[in-house]
């Protein structure tokens, strides 16, 4: 497995929506590892681990989003795999 790390960014119409929500049903039905939360300034952040290629995937998938959410811009800086997520959050 090529392990990795994405620390996202995600702008647009994604609060308010059940961005959240989707984000954690999407990164455990991929079997990736993290959390996700709303930001002060109106983004989502998200930490995604697993393999790269699936990463990547649920990445594009961020993109649609759930129904009512319009994303604009995902910012992914790619960090060393850590191993320390257990299951993916919704933290607040």
């Amino acid at each position: 497995m090529d392990a990795a790390r994405a620390h996202v960014f995600i702008d647009g119409r994604v609060q308010g929506v059940c961005y959240r929500a989707f984000t954690r049903e999407l990164a455990s039905s991929l079997g990736l590892t993290g959390w996700v939360r709303n930001v002060r300034d109106g983004r989502v952040e998200a930490v995604f681990e697993g393999e790269k290629k699936i990463i990547e995937q649920a990445i594009r998938d961020c993109y649609a989003g759930p129904p009512g959410a319009r994303v604009s811009r995902i910012e992914t800086q790619w960090e060393t795999y850590r191993g320390d997520e257990q299951g993916f959050s919704v933290r607040y």
